[in-house]
């Protein structure tokens, strides 16, 4: 049986009650204080992962750092306290450990954290980038939207997951706005595009710019703010949000019923499986990124996989191919963490055809 363990930690303070309930009773400062000198520890113990030709079983580990914490204090500490929880994985005896959410991109993306285990390490940055990319291109089919001519805007462009999701895009032939607020690294990874793929994608750092003719948003960044408003789309447009914290405001939502919006990267995973843990999701689900270490632990593939800046298209091809294998699979749409039904979605589709008619 394969063994793993992913590290998790509160996307912000609201997140700590999901283990230590009183935390909703203090104030924010004092509960992100306390964490400051929280040892990581075990959250739950994961069984039931099961496809047709192998088990694994896992743990989730926490860093007890909220997002704006990691981003906020020194890089040396955060990666410490990230590597003793991955140290504390394997003493629970996983053979591979994953990074969720933004302990995948504090300093080096999981280099400085492998050289300090003695287990394999990844970020889980590949699969989610392939379910990314399947879940936009599936909602851009239940929307009629033509991936031919659509126009593509990449948020968040230049990291690991929007470098190869960019890619892959224009690998196949794609309509791409690259957006990323460090202009010397958006012209290197629009140069890297180009040169891989004969593709020449358009760069902004104007976030409205960007978005306003877009009929596909890909939101990858790892900014801690919303950065998707209501005023920003266009009728009929599609936002696939893989961050986290998500990176469309709640007010899309509120006011804008004429655009699909959709969390990225959620699977189903094979088997009975079960978490020990409330993260928010329907039974049997969970992030892609959990799931590339499950993938791996299932295939007793014990290497690094998703490690650094710069993925590879075939570290994205080869996860997909093993998740195939065992039984992963796009789950269906949430949005905003409720799920998104087929009615629903016909109704998005004529409020933005009325909008467009100005109706």
């Amino acid at each position: 049986m394969g063994t793993f363990g992913f590290i998790i930690h509160p996307i912000d303070v609201k997140d700590v009650s999901r283990k230590f309930p009183a935390a909703q009773w203090l104030p924010g400062g004092l509960v992100e204080c306390l964490l400051r000198f929280l040892p990581p520890q075990k959250v739950s113990h994961i069984t039931g992962i099961e496809s047709e030709s192998a088990k694994a079983d896992g743990w989730f580990v926490s860093c007890p750092l909220t997002s704006r914490m990691m981003l906020e204090a020194p890089e040396s500490k955060v990666i410490s306290k990230i590597i003793k929880a991955g140290q504390l994985a394997a003493d629970l005896g996983a053979k591979v450990v994953g990074l969720g959410a933004f302990t995948a991109v504090v300093g080096d993306a999981g280099l400085t954290v492998r050289r300090n285990l003695d287990i394999a390490v990844t970020t889980g940055n590949s699969y989610t980038a392939s379910v990314a990319i399947e879940a936009a291109e599936r909602a851009a089919g239940a929307m009629g939207i033509d991936l031919d001519s659509a126009s593509i805007t990449i948020l968040g462009a230049t990291g690991s997951i929007g470098r190869v999701v960019s890619l892959i895009l224009a690998d196949r032939g794609r309509n791409l706005t690259l957006f990323g607020r460090n202009k010397s690294r958006l012209l290197k990874t629009a140069g890297a595009i180009k040169d891989q793929t004969g593709m020449v994608p358009r760069v902004t750092q104007e976030i409205e710019g960007g978005l306003r003719q877009a009929d596909i948003v890909i939101c990858v960044s790892s900014a801690l703010d919303a950065l998707v408003e209501p005023d920003h789309l266009k009728p009929g447009a599609v936002v696939c949000d893989v961050s986290r914290p998500r990176s469309v405001s709640v007010e899309v939502k509120k006011q804008r019923n004429d655009v699909l919006v959709i969390e990225g990267g959620i699977v189903k995973v094979p088997g009975n499986v079960n978490f020990n843990f409330d993260f928010g999701f329907l039974p049997h689900q969970s992030y892609a990124c959990m799931a590339e270490t499950m993938i791996l632990a299932l295939e007793e593939k014990y290497v690094d996989w998703s490690i650094g800046r710069e993925l590879s298209l075939s570290q994205v091809t080869g996860i997909s191919r093993l998740a195939q294998k065992h039984g992963f699979e796009l789950a269906g749409f949430r949005s905003f963490e409720k799920p998104v039904t087929d009615e629903e979605i016909v109704c998005i589709r004529e409020n933005a055809r009325k909008r467009r008619r100005g109706i």
